[in-house]
């Protein structure tokens, strides 16, 4: 429907409101409080509450849009205001999510990512989009379809095979009506960010409502003359816009917890000396650990609440140079901001648009995720959205989840309450949490735990006690903190048991103060160390001990390291390896076995190996039989040192 306006563009809140009508389908920018009109959702919840109209709404939006509270799209809890509300992140929005709940109005949970990527396809009068996102999560109509409540009846995503493949088919919503936010507006209704912390959607979605006849509604924080603004940074034209109102400075916040700052809008770079100190407590212990996984050049996404603790510790670390970090709404690179900045980052790389991240995301491009976890099960499946009578929402987390080549999830083994005590290296459970998170079936699945086991994705369940690991069988116990007892503090502490092992000890340094020298491991500047020859030149020793193998590069570094020592020789050497412990990731397996057995043709005599583990016995064993190499494997190490002499 085509809605008239006059050549004026500036207008109060309260004019511009005026043409949003029942019935209508509205869409809203924003993500936690950065880029969130504040001043246009009061306007019309206003509106409803002195004149009843207008009423039966269908909001559809892609972030969480709130501060938990009353802001944002909190605002629009108005009774008969809203109809029917299809969002990615509901954790945000309480008094909208209480209405869900309740059966008040109809309701979806779907994919951010997806959500911001239908603005699009809706944009370009695309009928939807088909995507693998969502696939054996609560999304997937074979559980639950996104569907909160017994109220919401019809189907928004459909299973399809197309070519072969499951994929599932999200419907493109119709938009009428575009609330977007900008820095800066001219007297045509050019928009610019230059003072927004994120660019998020706000082209695609005011194309979508513009394409279909609706109108854009802009709030700014100034008005610029005609044609004055570069045009290189308008973000939107002027002839999608209708509409523009120039907000109050409460209701136009850089973030919820920041007025303004000059390094989240890019302008400056932030010193290191702002960051603050990290706190030995459990939350940077499973920060610690997550960053242990941390891919040297790789893409991370650090989740919000507890991962964004990994942040820290790689900064303390020296790290964030050589990993870029990432955010779902469109940063890469620098910092991320935490609580309720998030979203934000300093000394960034790049600000992107929200639907282009996921297709990043989406495509693979995500070498490292790490996210936090509710509770998990012992089929490895996480849940994030919907717990305890708590509506959450999915988030960006089933995009990043199932997308990412790694997943750590980061949370504490019980919450509630939760007290640990850490001296001298080792960490003692003072008091135990109320509430478990290892539950024999999660209340919802947000990421599905056989799903990536099927896939072969490596993931692990970090936490301040002990770390899990997703098999094909399901979840195994991995590791254990120092000071931690396995049936008292852990066992006792899950509603199901899982795959023991023999789980090796958390590295020590992880309940130390100070920093844990990380970047000497990551970056394999170890390796004199780990491997080194006996004093007498006749032994080898490859300590691999709690390695994590992951790239071609580290194959290369050992084959290089070993010959280092052993070509001068001009003989052979006696080998012990210690694989107790390590990790080798699957992608390079086959290059990691072929160079040990072309080192072992060429340079070694008689090799033990060890590992407490039956389950990294099985793995190297077979591994070295298909490369017809002998394993000569032990599961202690005074056996294999036996067997060297």
């Amino acid at each position: 429907m085509t809605r008239l306006m006059s050549d004026q563009k500036i207008v109060s809140a309260a004019e511009a409101v005026e043409l949003i009508h029942s019935g209508d389908t509205i869409t809203t920018s924003g993500f936690v409080g950065i880029g969130v009109p504040d001043a246009l959702l009061e306007a019309l919840a206003t509106r409803r509450r002195e004149t009843s109209d207008p009423r039966g709404l269908t909001l559809v939006f892609a972030a969480g849009q709130g501060d938990g509270a009353t802001r944002g799209l909190n605002r629009l809890a108005v009774p008969g205001l809203l109809k029917r509300v299809i969002g990615g992140h509901w954790g945000l929005i309480p008094r909208i999510g209480a209405m869900a709940l309740a059966g008040e109005i109809e309701a979806y949970n779907l994919p951010q990512g997806c959500i911001s990527q239908l603005y699009r396809d809706s944009a370009a009068g695309k009928p939807g989009m088909l995507s693998r996102i969502g696939l054996g999560s609560f999304v997937d109509p074979q559980l639950e379809g996104g569907k909160i409540n017994s109220a919401t009846t019809e189907d928004l995503v459909e299973r399809m095979t197309i070519g072969g493949e499951e994929l599932l088919f999200y419907k493109a919503p119709k938009i009428d009506v575009a609330l977007i936010r900008a820095t800066t507006a001219d007297e045509r209704g050019a928009l610019s960010m230059e003072r927004e912390a994120l660019v998020l959607d706000n082209l695609s979605q005011a194309m979508a409502a513009k394409n279909n006849g609706g109108v854009v509604i802009a709030q700014v924080e100034r008005i610029a003359a005609a044609r004055s603004l570069d045009p290189r940074s308008v973000i939107v034209p002027g002839a999608l816009v209708d509409a523009i109102v120039v907000a109050e400075p409460e209701m136009h916040l850089q973030t919820y917890a920041t007025a303004y700052s000059s390094a989240f809008a890019g302008v400056t770079r932030a010193p290191a000396s702002a960051a603050q100190a990290f706190a030995l407590d459990a939350r940077k212990l499973i920060a610690r650990r997550a960053a242990f996984e941390l891919p040297i050049n790789g893409v991370v996404n650090l989740g919000i609440g507890m991962p964004e603790g990994v942040a820290a510790v790689a900064r303390e670390e020296g790290l964030l140079e050589h990993v870029t970090l990432t955010a779902e709404p469109g940063v890469i690179g620098g910092e991320p901001a935490s609580g309720l900045d998030f979203g934000a980052a300093v000394n960034t790389d790049a600000v992107i648009q929200q639907a282009q991240q996921f297709d990043l995301y989406d495509g693979g491009g995500l070498d490292l995720a790490c996210l936090g976890m509710a509770q998990f099960d012992q089929l490895g499946n996480v849940n994030v959205s919907r717990f305890g009578g708590r509506l959450a929402g999915a988030g960006g987390f089933i995009n990043i989840s199932q997308s990412a080549r790694a997943v750590v999830y980061c949370g504490t083994l019980t919450s509630g309450g939760l007290d640990i005590a850490i001296s001298e290296g080792n960490v003692r459970v003072a008091q135990d949490g109320r509430a478990r998170k290892a539950l024999e079936q999660v209340e919802q699945i947000t990421f599905s735990g056989p799903h990536a086991a099927a896939a072969r994705k490596p993931v692990l369940y970090v936490t301040e006690r002990c770390v899990f690991e997703l098999t094909a069988e399901g979840v195994r116990l991995s590791e254990i903190a120092p000071g931690v007892d396995l049936e008292q503090d852990i066992l006792a502490k899950m509603d199901f048991r899982p795959q023991i092992d023999a789980p090796v000890e958390m590295d020590a340094r992880l309940y130390r103060e100070g920093a844990m020298d990380l970047k000497a491991d990551l970056l394999r500047l170890d390796l004199v160390d780990r491997i080194a020859l006996s004093d007498d030149g006749a032994t080898l020793f490859l300590n691999f001990a709690k390695m994590r193998l992951r790239s071609a590069s580290d194959v290369d570094m050992v084959r290089a390291r070993v010959t280092e020592l052993c070509a001068p020789l001009g003989r052979r050497v006696d080998a012990f390896a210690n694989y107790d412990g390590a990790r080798i990731d699957e992608d390079i397996e086959h290059a990691w076995w072929e160079m040990v057995s072309e080192m072992e043709a060429q340079y070694y005599g008689r090799v033990a190996r060890y590992s407490a583990a039956a389950f990294m016995r099985l793995k190297i064993g077979k591994a070295l039989s298909e490369a017809g190499v002998k394993p000569h494997l032990f599961d202690t190490t005074a056996a294999a040192q036996a067997y060297i002499k």
